[in-house]
């Protein structure tokens, strides 16, 4: 079986219940990601997606924070789309390229407090939620409070959704996108 198998659809050849959802998205963005019309197949899974990220985005971590956590699971899962995307959403945001840098290549972080949310963040993806306590210990040591980590448990379940999607479907970098473009690895 070849990827191929994985249509993406327009507003024109959506399942009816995807398209209120498309037609949305594309005039917010001013065009269709492939990624969405991929997701589209199943509209549950592009409903559900996009409901755990509005879910997220209205935690207590700030777009930087939140981001940070993104990254994390989109370079841990090797989602060369979400990697792509959320570079381009942390430089829209003004966030330090040393920053991102960091978060694209797996590596410390140069703040100490976005860095104990990115350890934390590998912490549940390595250990799927049972983190030891020397973790979340660092984690709150570091200013964060405990709310912070359950908000990182829900960060790290909206976005595997849209890493492992993208990846099963082979989600292409769309134009856009193109100038923040990923390689796992590097």
């Amino acid at each position: 079986m070849s990827r191929p198998v994985f249509t993406a659809h327009t507003t024109g050849s959506a399942p009816a219940a995807a398209r209120p959802t498309m037609t949305a998205i594309e005039r917010t963005q001013g065009h269709l990601p492939t990624a969405v019309g991929l997701m589209a197949e199943s509209p549950e899974l592009l409903k559900g997606f996009l409901g755990a990220v509005a879910v997220f985005d209205s935690t207590d971590l700030d777009p930087v924070a939140r981001e940070v956590v993104v990254l994390t699971v989109a370079t841990r899962h090797e989602c060369h789309l979400c990697v792509a995307m959320h570079t381009a959403t942390l430089t829209r945001h003004d966030a330090a390229p040393e920053l991102i840098e960091a978060l694209r290549a797996g590596r410390a972080l140069p703040d100490r407090r976005l860095e104990a949310l990115r350890r934390l963040t590998v912490a549940v993806l390595d250990h799927r939620g049972a983190v030891p306590d020397e973790h979340l210990d660092a984690f709150l040591a570091a200013g964060w409070q405990p709310r912070h980590a359950l908000d990182v448990v829900l960060g790290v379940g909206a976005y595997t959704i849209s890493t492992f999607a993208n990846r099963l479907t082979g989600a292409p970098v769309d134009p856009p996108l193109a100038a923040y473009a990923w390689t796992p690895g590097r």
